[in-house]
């Protein structure tokens, strides 16, 4: 083979390469050439030959390797090589090309056994390989090692995750293969017994024999094994609890050929005093030692009270434990890393524990999501945010050791890859990363195209999507690509996972502007009410109303979103469906369950006619027609903010930028509940806005009549009902004190102390009760009018 005939387009042609390694390898570094082989196989059905000797032919060599091996298996380039860079950073690698005889030679050289893995993994991610066709660029030239030490996520096989409790060993060693090629370096598990069920109806195998299965698996590869265990139990103060839960996590700890940390939620689920809990805590550490000597014990104290937080403090500094490794940050830790590390002696370091998998109630919301996907996609749907998760990996840096992330099922793959290689390389690009993503997992010819499209996907849910067309336009690009692969492509899961997104996104939006525009050509009918008569108006409403069930729109979008769906179960287990795939719950990633779920005021308006019509008198029917069409109009003089449905809140105070503050730690989001509310509620009241934990809630009015005197009307969740909520104007100015939220929930009116608006300016702010912990929920509106009263001050 000449040179010309493997160099075109500055592109190596390896069809006929060879792979050459040391005769002795063993381990991880025996795993990567298995690895390298079998994955471009898979991509191009070629196979390479694997050799310890090098070829007397002119064929392309890969070489591949440890830096302490380079003897043994690079030939005349050892000398070079052995001069050439850094070799001893941990993880690190070297990839180098060189021509020999006008025939390239690539050579893959770790620092160690993992820099060997890694060092592969980014030639896959490299290469362009089509069926019958693997090329390399030529200008290849590659030194690096990661910038943190810990880079993992969270793979829990439990009934509850999205696709997980469907996957045999072999799946679950593809896909650890597929995060260790984007740079993963540990995984975590579940144990048998969690805030689960004990079974599922998915599981292949029974929960402790698949943990030691994916022990086994993470070992061959050289990566470390993490268990997420949490304490549970009701009492550790029993001896006979304690004894009881320690012979549980004995049989854990035996059975696992590997486990290299183990992390105890100090929250979410459990509810144990920091006292308790460490001195249970020890015990297990002394007790996983025995198995595993060199095991660490991790903490977070994810959910604590204010006193719990400063007893749980006062215990690292006074006590000091040796036992213990480190401490995580995680959800229900309602501060900044940055703060954390400050409370957290040095002695300890930190691991970040980000949720990536959620977009409702958890930690990373996604910020100002569209009601319609809340309701409709909800908490647990594919969400490839690659921007957003770049964001949210900044805040992490200078003040951990890595992460592990916390993951649900597979449906945040994207968000994965991205995390694994940030955690290597801060400095990476988002679009860089997605191109790597495409052309390794969806094929060469998709580079591109496809990394667009998820970042277009990720755009899908920025704003109102009432104005985001931009929607349809994803589609369109997905359609594109859709139609011109192949069958091999369509069996492709992660090809399957973002058509059915740019199908539901679409989907989801044609509905909004329908039933939008539906709910609008009923209030006219209402509107005429007077004329036509009330139950007229009211009969002709509900018609209209109905034409969403009746009439639907784009039918042939949502009968592809169900063959997606059916094509992602059988491919990977995905269970987006309880009736059909008997996933957990809706909230668990069924969102088929909820692609038709209304869109706008229906359900309250169909309950709201039916109380209407039992009314005897015309007059008191037409009353509370014009109750409904007039529910947001403050009156004159008089304001009026939607907090719950609507972009339409102009008085809310804003709080810091997005990229200072992903976690909405010190400033107001608009938050949708874990469940949605089965009642028939205005569409509003399916969101609110609001604060975590201590952190206050603020409206500010201007350009008020300082001779008048207002009343507030405000609709609060019932989140938390039990935490109690104060509003007060300006500083200090009690409109009312400590209350519990009604529920169900309710318009309340207060007056405004008129020394309030005297100056023609307002600021009303709500407090939640300080020091619960748990979630930091509490502090949310629904809906506020300011409404100006007919009477002055004298």
């Amino acid at each position: 083979m000449t040179g010309e005939e493997t160099r075109r387009d500055n592109l190596f042609d390896l069809s006929q390469a060879l792979v050459l390694c040391p005769p002795e390898l063993s381990g991880p570094a025996k795993k990567a050439i298995i690895m390298l082989v079998e994955e471009v196989e898979k991509r191009s059905r070629i196979r390479w030959e694997i050799a310890t000797q090098w070829p007397v032919s002119d064929v392309p060599v890969i070489a591949v390797g440890p830096a302490s091996a380079l003897e043994d298996f690079a030939g005349e380039y050892t000398s070079e090589l052995l001069a050439d860079g850094e070799t001893t950073a941990p993880e690190g690698y070297r990839i180098r090309v060189k021509l020999r005889k006008g025939v390239p030679a690539i050579f893959v050289v770790g620092n160690d056994a993992r820099g060997v893995l890694f060092g592969v993994g980014h030639l896959l991610r490299t290469l362009r390989i089509r069926q019958g066709s693997i090329r390399l660029p030529a200008n290849l030239n590659v030194t690096t090692a990661p910038r943190y030490q810990l880079r993992g996520h969270q793979l829990g096989y439990r009934d509850k995750t999205n696709s997980y409790c469907g996957w045999d060993l072999p799946q679950w060693e593809q896909y650890i293969r597929d995060l260790v090629v984007f740079g993963a370096n540990a995984i975590e598990l579940i144990p048998p017994r969690s805030d689960d069920k004990l079974d599922s109806v998915h599981f292949p195998l029974p929960p402790l024999e698949m943990m030691a299965g994916m022990s086994r698996i993470a070992d061959e590869y050289g990566i470390d094994v993490w268990i997420w265990y949490p304490a549970m139990d009701e009492d550790y103060t029993d001896p006979a609890i304690v004894e009881s839960a320690l012979k549980e996590r004995r049989e854990v700890f035996e059975r696992l050929p590997r486990i290299d940390a183990v992390f105890v939620p100090g929250g979410d689920p459990g509810w144990t005093r920091p006292k308790v809990l460490m001195a249970f805590m020890e015990k297990q550490a002394a007790l996983l030692r025995r198995f595993h000597p060199r095991a660490q014990m991790w903490i977070s104290p994810q959910g604590f009270t204010q006193e719990w937080m400063e007893e749980f403090i006062g215990i690292l500094e006074q006590e000091s434990p040796d036992w213990l490794t480190g401490v995580v940050h995680g959800p229900w830790i309602h501060m900044t890393l940055a703060h954390f590390r400050e409370l957290i002696p040095e002695k300890y370091p930190i691991r970040n524990y980000p949720d990536i998998t959620h977009t409702i109630s958890c930690q990373y919301p996604v910020p100002d999501w569209d009601i319609a996907y809340a309701l409709t996609e909800g908490r647990e749907p594919i969400n490839p945010r690659p921007i957003g998760q770049a964001t949210i990996f900044k805040q992490m840096q200078d003040h951990v050791i890595g992460f592990i992330t916390y993951s649900e099922g597979c449906n945040d793959d994207v968000n994965k890859c991205v995390w694994s290689r940030l955690g290597w390389d801060p400095d990476a690009q988002v679009i860089d990363i997605l191109r790597e993503y495409s052309r390794y997992f969806i094929g060469e010819r998709y580079t591109d195209d496809f990394a667009q499209g998820l970042l277009a996907l990720e755009r899908n849910w920025e704003g109102p999507l009432a104005v985001n067309a931009g929607v349809y336009t994803t589609l369109r690009q997905f359609q594109d690509m859709e139609a011109s692969a192949s069958p091999r492509d369509l069996k492709n899961w992660r090809f399957l996972q973002a058509l059915y997104r740019a199908y539901y996104d679409a989907y989801t939006r044609s509905r909004l502007l329908y039933e939008m525009a539906l709910e609008e050509q009923a209030m006219a009918q209402l509107r005429q009410a007077s004329q036509k008569g009330s139950l007229v108006a009211l009969d002709e409403a509900e018609r209209i109303l109905d034409l969403a069930v009746n009439q639907p729109i784009a039918t042939d979008w949502r009968t592809r979103i169900f063959q997606l769906a059916e094509a992602l179960f059988q491919s990977i287990h995905m269970q987006l469906s309880v009736k059909f795939y008997q996933a957990q719950s809706e909230v668990r990633g069924a969102n088929l369950d909820g692609i038709d779920y209304p869109l706008n005021n229906r359900p309250w308006l169909k309950e709201r006619f039916a109380e209407i019509r039992k009314m005897g008198e015309e007059a008191d029917r037409l009353k509370a027609i014009e109750e409904i069409l007039d529910w947001t109009n403050p009156g004159p003089g008089g304001f009026y903010d939607d907090l719950g449905a609507s972009f339409s809140s102009p008085h809310l105070v804003k709080g810091l930028d997005y990229k200072q503050d992903p976690a909405f730690l010190q400033s107001p989001m608009r938050r949708y509940p874990y469940w949605k509310d089965p009642r028939p509620i205005r569409f509003s009241w399916r969101g609110y806005t609001g604060s975590l934990n201590d952190a206050p809630f603020q409206m500010r009015y201007t350009g008020l009549d300082p001779e008048a005197r207002y009343k507030v009307r405000v609709v609060y969740s019932d989140l938390s009902p039990m935490v109690r909520i104060r509003l007060e104007a300006n500083e200090g100015i009690e409109v009312h004190p400590w209350i519990h939220k009604p529920v169900p929930r309710e318009p309340l009116e207060f007056d405004i102390p008129p020394e309030a608006t005297w100056g023609g300016e307002l600021t009303l702010t709500w407090y939640r009760e300080p020091g619960h912990g748990g979630s930091g929920v509490g502090c949310e509106v629904s809906e506020v009018w300011l409404l100006k009263s007919t009477l002055t001050p004298l």
